[in-house]
């Protein structure tokens, strides 16, 4: 029997350590550095008045109003942008299903906004929805409805900004399910098509069940994606008015120099929040997933 030599055996170490030592340096260490950081009382304008005050930073988030402001906005902001782009990417993917010369311009047309800088898209429609000047509130206007105030009113500032990041994210993931629906077999819809199966039935009980691990995929990926937005209020709302659109991560920003232990504290009750749902995710719908 052959014996591995030393450099066999060492070999596909060697070969994964670099990527190990990006994990470790990129995600690991700044993991462990957060949940540090949450433990203490430290201003980043004054180190030296930092001191170690255990779980008080987790005690105070939980009695804070603008906490759970920020919290009830993201999710929110991550309900509306999950399920919008869940159903107008599967319902535009199946539209562009067909292999057309138009319908491969729509899709790469579709893309293009997702390959743009998400600061450049926040400009272009923060003046789109001015209210006195903007192109959008000169299109209502033109078909006789009243204006909007967009991003001006606490009641309308959320959801536009849902409306930009759907927009912005939407082509991404309908090439996915493009190419999901491409990877069904024809042949399971020709026998379909002999028991005379309507179109609603091949879709509901064919369709979706077979490209069931591309939609769960995105809707994990979109939900972890959607408590982390933070680009988009940035520039297009700071957080207002109101803290209207204020979210999780970017209520952490405000923290950055003033109470670098209590951002981190926050820090580590997203992760959890995200990790759990994650769980939650895996565990209700793990099973309806059929993968091939």
């Amino acid at each position: 029997m052959h014996r591995k030599s030393w450099s066999e055996t060492i070999r596909p170490y060697l070969m994964i350590a670099p990527a190990m030592a990006g994990i470790f340096l990129f995600v690991l260490y700044p993991i462990v550095y957060l949940v540090y950081l949450s433990f203490y009382d430290y201003n980043l304008m004054n180190k030296a008045k930092s001191k170690f005050i255990g779980f008080d930073n987790f005690a105070q988030i939980f009695t804070r109003p603008d906490f759970y402001k920020a919290l009830s906005n993201t999710a929110v902001y991550t309900a509306g942008v999950v399920v919008l782009t869940m159903v107008l990417a599967l319902l535009t993917a199946v539209w562009l299903s067909r292999n057309t010369k138009f319908n491969a311009f729509v899709q790469a047309s579709i893309f293009t906004p997702h390959i743009v800088s998400i600061v450049s898209i926040s400009l272009v429609w923060l003046w789109m929805m001015e209210p006195s000047l903007g192109f959008l509130n000169y299109v209502l206007k033109s078909l006789g409805l009243p204006p909007s105030q967009w991003l001006q009113s606490s009641k309308t500032a959320l959801p536009s900004v849902i409306l930009v990041s759907v927009w912005q994210g939407i082509g991404y993931y309908v090439l996915i399910i493009v190419a999901a629906l491409k990877g069904v077999p024809p042949s399971i819809y020709e026998a379909a098509a002999l028991d005379n199966a309507s179109k609603f039935r091949v879709f509901w009980k064919i369709t979706l069940p077979i490209i069931s691990p591309q939609l769960f995929f995105i809707l994990v990926i979109m939900t972890i994606g959607s408590f982390k937005v933070f680009d988009t209020v940035k520039v297009m709302t700071g957080g207002g008015p109101n803290d209207a659109t204020n979210t999780i991560v970017y209520y952490i920003y405000g923290f950055r120099t003033t109470n670098i232990g209590y951002a981190s504290a926050t820090g580590v009750v997203l992760m959890a929040i995200v990790g759990l749902l994650t769980l939650l995710y895996f565990r209700l719908l793990a099973k309806k997933v059929h993968y091939q």
